[in-house]
């Protein structure tokens, strides 16, 4: 497709994507068929990448594989999760598989695939900034483009506490590095911290070790209660659907944090079929194997420092929350983080910073997920998977993904969408009040 130069020379677009991940690839497959709409999609890496150093065997999604890149807006796209599957020949196969849940690393085959076949996307090059005159002016580090749009997905970054940022390398490490070939933890003394689904798949991963290969201890440290189950339940799932995000957005700011705060295993929580196995491995190793001293497990504390340890290694310092007085200390020879995410940095943005509005820590951003700005309201840059302060603990899942990009497709090609029915419960009050920022 040929795009009308500027007056510039420089290749003009209406939707310009920066990064390609989950978010923005889903996008790109809504737009892939609008020629109304020219759009081109950027990203630093080399290729398709989604979790790499954490897909682990045996991994499952903790979503419907409906929860695609598009079928959830618009289910006869060419981009959906069954139209890979018949693509490449094995829908018959994963249908006879009767997986009780998408295996992570194929579903990460899925969207490498969607990559793969979408035009408009093209890896391996660096946007450096942002500016607008008029229209936005995109500089990478191979050449300059222009376009009305700018749709930022540049996704998360892996997040440790502040005072364990200068001693990460190859003992102590985020979880997102987990899968480095070159790793033996046989023998060693491993500490993982961080209670959600992550951190509970690299415990299973690290104790599921055949006997040669087992770590001599692997202390699994949470300040979670205990290592709770994500909460799948119909009801609770209404959380994740586009009419409850609506009415959340509508909330005030104080009375949004808080329902992410009291929510948070509506979408952090471990999936009852690794605990299971979890409680499995642990009952054979201590009763079956007589393996008294492989597993610690310790909920309900804080770490808080991680220092060299006496003999080599870590100690790793705790606070127990019921005793706050009480700390207790777990040698290590390696430490992983299981701490979570946050947003990446949007460096490139910094021309236009000073007119951008923020929520905090966030940009504030309006229904469609455009950032509000002293700009031209044809004019706008969007943000994806970087407003969940504003639009609840879906922001960052796959659940509403097609929904959000669905509705920046529409802004951007002025249209409107079929809208899905309402869910059945009725969370706003009929004499609800105006929202308050």
């Amino acid at each position: 497709m040929v795009h009308e130069p500027t007056r510039s020379g420089a290749e003009h677009y209406r939707c310009l994507g920066v990064g390609v991940g989950p978010a923005n690839l889903s996008l790109a497959s809504l737009l892939h068929s609008r020629p109304d709409v020219t759009s081109l999609f950027l990203d630093r890496k080399k290729s398709f990448g989604w979790h790499d150093g954490q897909q682990l065997p045996g991994n499952t999604l903790q979503v419907s594989l409906f929860k695609d890149l598009v079928t959830l807006a618009d289910p006869r796209n060419p981009f959906s999760f069954l139209s890979y599957l018949h693509d490449n020949g094995r829908l018959y196969h994963f249908l006879n598989a009767q997986f009780d849940a998408v295996p992570r690393a194929e579903f990460r085959n899925y969207l490498a695939w969607a990559s793969r076949s979408n035009k408009n996307i093209v890896f391996g090059e660096t946007v450096r900034e942002v500016s607008f005159d008029r229209v936005f002016t995109v500089r990478t580090d191979r050449r300059t483009v222009t376009a009305d749009n700018v749709v930022v997905g540049v996704g998360s970054r892996p997040w440790v506490p502040s005072y364990a940022d200068g001693n990460l390398g190859p003992t102590q490490f985020h979880v997102s590095r987990y899968r480095d070939p070159a790793r033996d933890l046989s023998g060693k003394r491993v500490v993982v911290i961080g209670g959600g689904q992550s951190g509970a798949e690299v415990f299973l991963d690290l104790v599921s070790q055949s006997r040669d290969a087992l770590p001599r201890r692997v202390s699994w440290v949470s300040r979670r209660g205990n290592y709770f189950p994500i909460d799948d339940s119909p009801f609770t799932n209404d959380y994740y659907m586009p009419s409850y995000a609506d009415y959340f957005y509508d909330q005030a700011r104080e009375t949004r944090h808080a329902f992410n705060r009291r929510n948070v295993l509506s979408s952090d929580g471990i999936s009852q079929s690794t605990l299971k196995e979890i409680y499995q491995r642990v009952y054979t190793h201590r009763f079956v194997d007589g393996n008294l001293d492989l597993v610690g497990l310790y909920p309900n504390r804080e770490v808080t420092e991680v220092t060299d340890g006496v003999y080599g290694g870590w100690q790793v310092t705790s606070r127990h929350n019921d005793h706050p007085e009480s700390t207790e200390v777990f040698d290590a020879d390696t430490v992983i983080w299981a701490t979570g995410f946050r947003p990446t940095r949007m460096d490139f943005l910094d021309p236009i910073a000073d007119r951008l509005e923020r929520d905090g820590d966030e940009l504030r951003v309006d229904e469609d997920y455009a950032v509000c700005w002293d700009g031209p309201d044809d004019r706008r840059v969007f943000v994806q998977n970087a407003a969940r302060g504003q639009r609840g603990l879906a922001d960052p899942n796959l659940s509403l993904n097609a929904w959000r990009s669905q509705r920046i497709a529409d802004r951007l090609g002025k249209v409107s969408s079929n809208a899905q029915l309402p869910s059945f419960i009725e969370w706003s009050s009929k004499s609800r009040a105006g929202r308050t920022p």
